[in-house]
């Protein structure tokens, strides 16, 4: 009984691995027969993807350009204002230090 089962096992390995060669072997066959088919094919469609790129990217520059434009102008914004937020001490002080000095100092007239 075992023996039995044990050949039906090789058997069906030998019939997959069969199956296995002859998908292999259509596939060959195929992809030679059909490769001037697609390369003409795609020699027609690359063109015409090309150009359906252009216009989604044209159509996104259009959409997504004033939304980045904002959003640089901004970030420039709070770039410069965490620049100078910790210089305004230092700003403040200059202020007072010119005020003083332009005090004390007589007005030549």
């Amino acid at each position: 009984m075992i023996g039995l089962l044990a050949l039906l096992a090789v058997v069906t390995a030998i019939g997959v691995a069969g199956l296995f060669a002859i998908a292999i072997v259509a596939k060959a066959v195929l992809w030679a027969v059909f490769l001037p088919l697609r390369l003409v094919f795609w020699l027609l469609v690359l063109p015409l993807l090309l150009v359906f790129k252009l216009l989604v990217a044209i159509v996104l520059l259009v959409v997504a350009g004033p939304i980045v434009l904002v959003a640089m102008l901004v970030s420039i914004i709070a770039a410069v204002a965490a620049l100078a937020l910790p210089l305004l001490p230092l700003f403040f002080i200059g202020f007072v230090a010119w005020l003083l000095v332009r005090s004390s100092r007589p007005a030549v007239a």
